[in-house]
């Protein structure tokens, strides 16, 4: 990078300072590691001699958050997929059950946004559509930050509800069930869309916007009829705007589509058997008559739901990639 002439080919600099920023995600926690590592070490056995119960134990903490620290590392490493270090879209849509599932995607929606803040990821909501009384029916965020799909896609299938409803009088209990998509953002990679396989569809915008959005259509729905993929923007304030969003959030499940197959036909080459599909049950929240959320995969289980719901899901995020990378 500091050789004369290294900004003639811009497209090739920006590759390699990519590259770089990629490289030090790993190199610069690494070595803060390996530095206090050393300091402790060299610290210890003085505390131990002098009998200073405080140093002894602050430099223990010390070697626990490092001990942490290292295991995060541990599992960012196993996000060395093609896909893993890209920014993503997360869809959240209500299963049938109306109302309470509506709520139930809120609540997920709620969820993932504090995890993704405590990540310092930027959140973005690129469309919603408000339930009829309560919740929403269906959410789509953009997080942007440093490995966003590769943390996130282990969430993408069916997440089921079990509570007492506060929407229904007799306090009875019930199931209700929300679907998570998680999309890596393509920007760099060229998919061909046909425009004769585009149905474009406008409609007025929702929920907080003031005068603008109740007087255009400036929302867009997009579906690619060969696939039939929906997707649909309402963040920007121009019609042209939502669709170049919307086209772009295409080509990313059109190239995430067609990578995947590509991974489904080389692992039945290879006589692998794929455990986790789209469209499955992967976690279960039950708020009574225990408090309990349940990985049906990698069977990691936790009894602070509220936590849960707080954002606190690395450890499931974790598990999952352990088990299945």
């Amino acid at each position: 990078m500091a050789e004369a002439g290294f900004w003639d080919d811009q497209e090739e600099a920006q590759k390699t300072i990519d590259a770089c920023n990629a490289l030090r995600l790993w190199t610069v926690p690494f070595q803060d590691i390996k530095k206090r590592f050393a300091d402790i070490r060299d610290l210890l056995p003085e505390a131990m001699a002098i009998q200073d119960a405080e140093l002894t134990q602050e430099l223990q903490a010390g070697l626990n958050r490092i001990e942490k620290e290292l295991s995060d590392l541990e599992v960012r490493k196993m996000l060395s997929g093609e896909l893993d270090n890209r920014d993503c879209y997360l869809e959240i849509n209500a299963g049938a059950g109306g109302t309470e599932s509506c709520d139930w995607a809120a609540m997920l929606s709620r969820m993932y946004q504090r995890f993704a803040t405590k990540r310092g990821w930027k959140v973005e909501v690129i469309d919603r559509l408000d339930g009829e009384i309560a919740g929403i029916k269906n959410l789509t965020f953009r997080f942007s930050g440093p490995f966003a799909y590769g943390y996130c896609k282990s969430e993408k299938g069916v997440h089921r509800l079990v509570r007492i409803s506060p929407f229904d009088a007799n306090a009875r209990r019930h199931t209700s069930f929300a679907s998570v998509d998680v999309t890596p953002i393509i920007e760099d990679v060229q998919i061909e869309v046909r425009p004769e396989d585009i149905r474009v569809d406008t409609y007025r915008a929702s929920g907080a916007g003031g005068q603008h959005v109740n007087k255009t259509d400036s929302a867009v729905r997009m579906t690619h009829i060969p696939t039939n993929i929906v997707v649909s923007c309402q963040s920007e304030r121009s019609q042209v705007q939502n669709r170049e969003t919307c086209m772009k959030m295409l080509r990313s499940k059109l190239y995430e589509k067609e990578y995947t197959e590509r991974q489904q036909r080389l692992a039945s080459l290879g006589g692998e058997k794929k455990e986790i599909a789209w469209g499955s049950q992967i976690r279960n929240y039950v708020f009574q008559p225990y408090t309990l959320v349940k990985d049906t995969r990698t069977k990691h289980e936790v009894g602070n739901i509220h936590a849960v719901m707080d954002g606190e899901i690395d450890d499931f995020i974790n598990a999952y990639l352990k088990e299945f990378g």
